[in-house]
């Protein structure tokens, strides 16, 4: 089904106040800076939450800083993640720098840091980017008993096309009950995004200090250097926009059109979009990638509606989970029917049973599975269709359910450049907690949860073929790695 939606219209307005929530007010009012504080989503072109506090900058009169709080390696992220954000964020401190902005990168949670940060500077609000996760809404809470008193915050969905409060007021059970919620607003919120105004009043108070970026990226990564940075996905908005719309490699302009066809072909993985890093850490938005590609509908029609049904349906339902469901990443957050058939067959017998370290080394007899560890653990991403394969066959290889989820979700955080998302959860939940599907036949320890197996697997795609371009992979990168550390005075750019 195509998304009811039509070529949006250009905007002067500030964002849709739909998008907008007010979590404290202010009292009294007063004219001090307004802070962004961002998070979630790190750029400065097509920012929602960017646009809502440069608006309340202007009506106050007031000038308008940027703020990103570097939390200790949140949710155990390791350097892969760190590495590719703080890459990201030196490119964005020159951009913002560049719109007269200033960028204040401030080290700890948000709770600690940002009360006192808002009290030396005399601010009047904070705005802030919306994640349904739970320890950002812990913080956000924490904040609003913390902040002085006439310092507003508010939150804005910057991630979202369709705001996850406007798009439902409820848990929704699949993507067919969420799809039609979200295809109904799509005319009011697929908008184009206004320019973003110069500063209504320029940045005179203190002045940020000078970020010395190789010492902080080094430091970072030395402790969080378990996993490795990749090499194949550049970070920040410029490479993300390339990764969209490059006249080279982008998805939009040169592999779009396969994408209905081949996106679920192991063997192809040219033919998916490569931005979910982007998406994840908010260099690149959403909406923008559906506004580009609904401009190319005419001519790719069926991969452009599939496009839009995972980039906007598919995403949102998973935000929709996480900020409903408080037990987004536990068997207690399965529906009822999947969490007794689970329980049912938690004692089935098993034909093999791994621990989470022979797991995470690959250390099993289904060459299949090994190859799909290994592609994530050495190159930061794992095919989507492998991804399913994967996270069934640990339910089926593990104790029980509980272990089966938790080892996943470990795995997928540990290694997945986008990892430590609310895709990825629900992507777990979904293989082995049945969330937003339907029971099937039954069968030992599965239940009724959807099965999959290496004989499903073959008639879908070449499988040999897709495990010997993981050893080649694999290969390849210990040979860059070997080559790194015999010449150490060789470092390679990631700026």
């Amino acid at each position: 089904m195509a998304p009811a939606v039509v070529a949006p219209a250009t905007t002067l307005a500030p964002c849709h106040l739909g998008r907008v929530r007010v979590l404290k007010p202010a009292s009294p009012s007063r004219s001090g800076p307004v802070v962004y504080w961002m998070f979630r989503d790190q750029r400065s072109a097509n920012n929602w939450a960017l646009v809502h506090a440069a608006a309340l900058a202007a009506q106050s009169d007031a000038p308008l800083a940027v703020a990103f709080c570097l939390s200790h390696r949140f949710l155990g992220a390791h350097a892969r993640q760190l590495g590719f954000m703080l890459r990201g964020l030196r490119h964005l401190s020159g951009r913002l720098a560049a719109l007269g902005l200033p960028f204040f990168l401030l080290r700890g949670d948000a709770p600690d840091t940002l009360p006192g940060f808002l009290s030396r500077l005399g601010a009047s609000g904070l705005v802030a980017d919306f994640s349904p996760l739970r320890p950002v809404r812990a913080w956000k809470d924490s904040l609003c008993e913390r902040l002085p008193a006439a310092v507003a915050f508010h939150e804005v969905d910057a991630h979202n096309v369709v705001p996850v409060w406007i798009t439902s007021d409820k848990l929704e059970y699949s993507a067919k009950t969420i799809r039609p919620k979200i295809h109904r607003l799509l005319t009011e919120y697929l908008v184009e995004f206004p320019q973003l105004p110069p500063p209504a009043v320029p940045w005179i108070g203190e002045a940020p200090p000078e970020i010395d970026w190789d010492e902080l990226i080094d430091e970072v990564l030395r402790e969080a250097g378990e996993v490795p940075e990749v090499g194949w996905c550049e970070p920040g908005e410029e490479a993300a926009m390339e990764a969209l719309m490059g006249r080279k490699d982008g998805f939009l302009t040169r592999r779009l059109k396969h994408y209905d066809s081949d996106r679920n072909d192991p063997m192809k993985s040219r033919a998916l979009s490569g931005l979910s890093p982007y998406l994840h850490f908010g260099q690149i938005s959403a909406q923008r990638c559906a506004l580009e590609a609904w401009k190319l509908r005419k001519s790719c029609r069926q991969s452009v509606d599939t496009f839009l049904e995972e980039l906007i349906v598919r995403r949102e339902l998973a935000d929709n989970f996480c900020y409903y469901q408080p037990h987004y990443d536990s068997l207690q957050g399965a529906w009822e029917w999947a969490r007794k058939t689970l329980i049912d067959h938690a004692a089935d017998k098993r034909e093999h049973i791994y621990t989470k370290e022979k797991l995470e080394k690959a250390e099993t007899a289904d060459p299949l599975w090994n190859a799909s560890q290994l592609e994530m653990v050495y190159h930061g991403k794992m095919h989507g269709f492998m991804r399913m394969y994967w996270a069934k066959k640990i339910l089926e290889w593990t104790n029980g359910p509980e272990e089966a989820l938790s080892i996943a979700i470990y795995l997928n955080d540990k290694y997945e450049l986008d990892g430590r998302d609310p895709s990825g959860y629900v992507g777990c939940m979904w293989s082995i907690c049945g969330v937003h599907d339907q029971g099937w036949k039954e069968r030992p320890v599965f239940g009724k949860i959807r099965y999959m197996n290496y004989a499903g697997c073959k008639r879908k795609f070449n499988v040999d073929g897709y495990i010997a371009y993981v050893k080649k992979l694999v290969g390849e990168t210990k040979k860059r790695k070997s080559d790194d550390h015999t010449c150490p005075a060789v470092k390679r750019s990631k700026t």
